[in-house]
């Protein structure tokens, strides 16, 4: 699955043109390289997000098939941190 459609699945960032904007960006890092938004998602990936001062960290659990019902959201990922820059 495609990183902008995950942040969008999982509801780590609401919309997918946001996702989209905010790894082309560069505020989107997978496994501490930056990341376009067209890259796969894995299993065990390792992904941040800036979000203004803050950061939040997480690693992938699930990767769906499709859509997640809106409350399934948080299964599909663990977060690591929830930090201020």
């Amino acid at each position: 699955m495609r990183l902008d459609k995950y942040l969008k699945v999982a509801r780590i960032i609401k919309r997918r043109t946001v996702a989209n904007e905010a790894c082309s960006s560069d505020r989107v890092k997978v496994n501490g390289k930056d990341a376009k938004p067209s890259k796969d998602v894995k299993v065990g990936d390792v992904v941040s997000v800036g979000f203004g001062d803050n950061k939040l960290t997480f690693r992938v659990l699930i990767v769906p098939e499709g859509n997640v019902p809106k409350n399934n959201g948080a299964l599909l990922y663990e977060i690591i941190t929830d930090d201020d820059i």
